[in-house]
């Protein structure tokens, strides 16, 4: 019986290690959030990458085009690093579905990714296997983006692993008119 009691202690401990958001108290929050809108034509991104213990792992910066067609998506990433290595470029293609949410897919990405917006925040989802110490490991993305007013956005991406956080990505995101 204590041996019961103590191991769902220590699975209630473990899932509070990754971060959990409740989108639905930004449903309400403004400016609305429109995942199509602001990624339509050039948008210009900064951002860095922490690892658990808060070091700094990358810096970067991503020129970001946007191109709608019909309910689709498409965003071609190309990465510039001032600090760490990483991926050079990604296409995302993106598809508005009937129900509200999205999916998604990009060549580095494992599977579809999935997203919903809630007010001024979107929340999207997906794996990915990243360089970690000379291997390949996969990590889940858990994205959470703000908007600002209708020109920027801060994105907040939590990494984790076996239900854990294992890194955080920080980016702001301008339009360029």
């Amino acid at each position: 019986m204590i041996r019961h009691g103590l191991l769902l202690g220590l699975m209630m401990w473990l899932a509070g290690c990754a971060t959990a958001i409740d989108g639905a108290r930004y449903q309400a929050t403004e400016p609305a959030f429109d995942l199509f809108e602001f990624f339509d034509g050039s948008v210009k991104a900064w951002g860095l990458v922490q690892g658990r213990d808060g070091e700094l792992i990358q810096r970067f910066e991503v020129a970001i085009e946007g191109s709608i067609e019909g309910d689709q998506l498409t965003l071609d990433e190309t990465f510039t690093y001032g600090f760490g290595e990483g991926v050079e470029s990604r296409v995302w293609t993106i598809t508005r579905r009937a129900d509200g949410s999205y999916s998604g897919r990009a060549g580095d990405v494992s599977g579809e990714a999935r997203g919903r917006s809630y007010g001024n925040a979107f929340h999207w989802q997906y794996a990915m296997d990243i360089p970690v110490r000379g291997q390949m490991l996969e990590v889940k993305f858990s994205d959470w983006f703000w908007a600002l007013d209708e020109q920027r956005l801060m994105n907040r991406s939590y990494l984790q692993k076996f239900g854990f956080d294992v890194a955080e990505v920080t980016i702001f995101m301008e339009r360029q008119e």
